[in-house]
């Protein structure tokens, strides 16, 4: 394992480690900031963009970029860089 954190930090690759079943997920620095969005601020995004629930397109529930404790109808915002400015998307976590 020490090994592995070595050449992980040699690789300047930022991770977090989720132990499940004897597995380390990786999470790269380029990967975009996903975060899960609050009863209040959905139905404020909603009433905003004047759509539903429906509209906003799908994440599925696998997706190893997803936060911790996701589940199915909680939406997120996710930051990307896109030449040097911030670009949100919102996604609704499917099956």
């Amino acid at each position: 394992m020490t090994i592995l954190l070595t050449i992980i930090k040699l690789l300047k690759v930022n991770i977090s480690f989720f132990h499940e079943k004897n597995h380390i997920l990786k999470m790269h620095v380029l990967q975009p900031k996903h975060t899960k969005l609050k009863p209040e601020e959905v139905e404020k995004l909603l009433k905003d963009l004047n759509i539903s629930l429906a509209q906003i397109p799908k994440i599925k529930i696998n997706d190893p970029a997803l936060p911790d404790k996701c589940e199915v109808s909680d939406v997120l915002r996710i930051e990307r860089i896109v030449d040097n400015k911030k670009v949100i998307y919102y996604r609704v976590v499917a099956v």
